[in-house]
């Protein structure tokens, strides 16, 4: 079974990748179940912006392997914070492992360097632009940039997050994705059938 590691910090903005997890951890739609383990920076406990209480399974220190990290926004963020989480994504970007941030984790990397060579989307450009980073002229206005491992969304788009990191590994085809977020994004009762069929 594959494993995707999830950061977990305090405010994580949890419902920005729901849409993800449901998907990778039960294989409801892709035929193929991933297990979800939670990161933190040590194994204390958190509290996500929508006010769960998170144990992380395992410390930063302890992270070896894996087919998948997940980062989504907090106000660590916008703090200065996250430089461990960086360095994770650094090191699964090196061994040619995905990692998808979403809303405030793309100023993390923004500022770690991650974003300079690589096409990437966010909030809005000003947002990255703000953290210094070398990159805005790969900056990407779209709802989700897929640039090789790396898989980029802002706050507003947590299913295009889904659809792009899932057919970036692969686990999905194109009709699948689109009736993926027909359902999902659109609301439409039709596009169901293409789930399921």
């Amino acid at each position: 079974m594959k494993t995707v590691y999830v950061g977990v910090y305090e405010t994580w903005a949890d419902w920005e990748i729901g849409h993800l997890l449901v998907e990778l951890r039960t294989g409801r739609f892709t035929g193929e179940e991933w297990r979800v383990v939670t990161v933190g920076e040590t194994v204390e406990p958190v509290v996500t912006m929508g006010g769960l209480r998170v144990v992380p399974e395992v410390a930063l220190a302890e992270v070896s392997g894996g087919d998948l990290l997940v980062l989504a926004g907090s106000a660590q963020w916008d703090e200065g914070g996250g430089d461990g989480f960086v360095e994770l994504a650094r090191r699964f970007l090196a061994a040619g492992v995905p990692v998808a941030a979403i809303c405030g984790a793309t100023a993390g990397l923004a500022r770690g360097g991650l974003l300079d060579e690589r096409k990437h989307t966010s909030a809005v450009k000003e947002y990255l632009l703000g953290t210094g980073y070398a990159g805005g002229d790969n900056y990407v206005d779209a709802r989700a940039v897929v640039d090789g491992d790396l898989i980029t969304a802002g706050p507003d788009s947590p299913v295009q997050f889904a659809r792009a990191v899932l057919s970036r590994l692969g686990l999905a085809d194109e009709a699948k994705l689109e009736a993926y977020e027909g359902v999902f994004h659109r609301g439409d009762p039709a596009a169901y059938a293409g789930l399921v069929g």
